[in-house]
């Protein structure tokens, strides 16, 4: 009996080992055919899914040279594409293009960095073409979901990275979202 309980809980650790492992694989495998995904887009085409049943693209690259942190912005802001990255808000302005972009990201992976950004920070967006745009922090602010005043269209350009808030909240989502406004720089 004790043999078949020990047994039983060496193969139980071999399979939540296995599973974390897999997720990790994932999410390692996931970042290389983002990337690969990008570099095809910016050779070849527009829309470059990174695997085949995708249904998101690398439409730009967010750098923050202060924070040596790099990103793909995929398309959409869908649950399923903000698992493997920030995910531009589709009917705002495409990142690095003229108005305001908005892209969202998980608070507790990709857009984890948002914290550390202060006024005056710099962001650059790659765009496919190669051309890239400079971006200066503004502001950043906590507002409640319902204020949309702050994501409709104006004549600035602007970059507008969202995600959850507080960073450390042990529930996910609620009704407090942590709001970095970014400005192009003239360069």
């Amino acid at each position: 009996m004790k043999r078949l309980l020990v047994i039983t809980l060496l193969l139980a650790a071999v399979w939540q080992l296995t599973a974390g492992g897999w997720i990790h694989a994932k999410a390692w495998l996931s970042e290389v055919l983002i990337a690969d995904a990008w570099e095809k887009t910016r050779s070849e085409s527009d829309h470059v899914p990174p695997w085949d049943w995708a249904d998101t693209w690398p439409v730009a690259k967010l750098s923050v040279p202060g924070l040596e942190i790099e990103r793909y912005i995929l398309a959409g802001a869908s649950g399923r594409t903000l698992a493997f990255g920030p995910g531009w808000i589709e009917n705002s302005a495409r990142p690095g293009s003229a108005g305001k972009s908005i892209v969202s990201g998980h608070r507790d992976t990709h857009f984890r960095f948002l914290q550390q950004l202060k006024q005056g920070d710099r962001l650059v967006i790659e765009r496919p073409d190669r051309g890239l745009v400079h971006y200066a922090v503004l502001q950043q602010s906590v507002r409640h979901e319902t204020e949309i005043g702050l994501l409709l269209p104006d004549a600035h350009n602007q970059l507008l990275l969202i995600t959850c808030y507080p960073f450390d909240a042990l529930v996910p989502g609620g009704p407090l979202r942590y709001v970095v406004m970014a400005e192009e720089m003239a360069m």
